[in-house]
């Protein structure tokens, strides 16, 4: 059986907390932190019983972060895929970040190593908004757009509509990747925060593969979803 892309994310999660524990920052303007933020972790209404997650952590200073990203889903049959980053973040505007790294790609076929720039923060109308730009040595090039919103109903039920889009520029049987628009996941989740840290909530999301990528993986679906979410 293959093993889910979460174990390594559980176990950079635990390194992460060790390095925070050992190293005492000074007693400065710029102590280093760190922080560990679930923002997904989910079961879907389906038939293949689908798990996914989103997580991430980072550790640094104001200005200077390490970041590690990953998202993936796997089901009863296991790993369907993931998506994983390794980045240095560097604030260069208010609530703005621009990153640059590595990124790894896995599913139950195959798996691809990327080159990775990204611009991370918080648009106009308060929209969390990410666009990553990714090259490999296939000479594959790739767009991934996150964008959510939080409205707040009271100040412990938060609705937070997303949208994630993919985009390439060549065909990739083996990571089921085509040309152009690949895919689109458009969701609604509802939270409610027993505290600040943790809180569970439920919500729908559609997702639809396209063009080639739905000859390689055809998708169209929506499932309802029941999950929670945590950050320390």
């Amino acid at each position: 059986m293959k093993k889910s892309g979460i174990k390594p994310l559980i176990w950079s999660l635990g390194l992460l907390t060790i390095v925070q524990q050992c190293l005492h920052a000074d007693m400065n303007d710029d102590p280093l932190l760190s922080m560990m933020k679930m923002d997904k972790l989910e079961i879907l209404d389906n038939a293949e019983n689908t798990i996914k997650w989103d997580g991430s952590i980072w550790i640094g200073y104001d200005l200077n972060k390490i970041s590690l990203y990953s998202e993936g889903e796997r089901t009863s049959d296991g790993l369907e895929n993931s998506q994983n980053e390794l980045l240095y973040t560097r604030a260069v505007l208010p609530y703005w970040d621009i990153q640059a790294g590595i990124a790894y790609d896995k599913n139950a076929d195959g798996s691809r190593k990327w080159a990775e720039v990204a611009l991370s923060g918080l648009a106009p109308y308060y929209f969390e908004t990410r666009a990553a730009v990714l090259f490999n040595a296939e000479g594959n090039l790739g767009l991934r757009l996150d964008m959510e919103y939080e409205l707040l109903l009271t100040q412990k039920l938060i609705v937070t509509p997303s949208l994630e889009a993919d985009f390439y520029t060549k065909d990739d049987p083996e990571m089921h990747l085509g040309s152009g628009l690949s895919s689109i996941e458009a969701g609604v989740r509802m939270r409610y925060e027993f505290m600040r840290e943790f809180a569970p909530y439920v919500g729908v999301e559609w997702k639809r593969t396209f063009g080639q990528t739905y000859k390689f993986d055809p998708i169209n679906e929506v499932d309802a979803l029941f999950g929670i979410t945590f950050w320390f």
